[in-house]
């Protein structure tokens, strides 16, 4: 059930930004949720929840999908969940800044679909993402500001 405050929901497994979620969660004083399937230290942070789901496929997504909703900003890289929170009215950021929303889920999507086929037809066509890089941190936490700032005006 979505909250009347916002809430900054974090699919944890591999994610590269939670230090930088932390941090700007605490000066907005938001709720954050780190969502994994374990291996995170929970944080000393008292605006942090850490909630360990069951081992399994896509259990941290559905949990983040069934409770993210308007005002809330989830941070993925995981496209299919970005677009049911997308179509719950969430505010949807990927590691590297970028936003996620109803005007481009729907190619994000497709794209992701289009380069699975590519790698299921050419299995020499595998790991040629480009690593995470310092100004993918700035631009995700310039992103993140601004997402926060929509979600408390709302």
């Amino acid at each position: 059930m979505p909250s009347s405050e916002p809430v900054i929901y974090v699919d944890a497994d591999a994610c590269p930004v939670k230090a930088e979620v932390e941090r700007v969660g605490t000066r907005h004083r938001v709720r954050m949720v780190i969502v994994s399937n374990g291996g995170i230290r929970p944080s000393q942070n008292p605006m942090v929840d850490t909630v360990i789901v069951s081992a399994g496929a896509d259990e941290a997504d559905k949990w983040i999908a069934e409770r993210a909703g308007p005002r809330d900003v989830v941070v993925t890289s995981d496209i299919p969940l970005a677009a049911k929170c997308v179509a719950s009215g969430a505010q949807v950021l990927r590691h590297d800044g970028s936003e996620l929303s109803e005007a481009n889920i729907g190619s994000v999507l497709a794209t992701r679909d289009l380069m699975a086929d590519v790698r299921a037809a050419d299995p020499f066509h595998q790991g040629r993402g480009r690593s995470f890089a310092k100004a993918d941190r700035s631009r995700f936490l310039d992103g993140l500001e601004r997402a926060m700032q929509r979600a408390k005006r709302a």
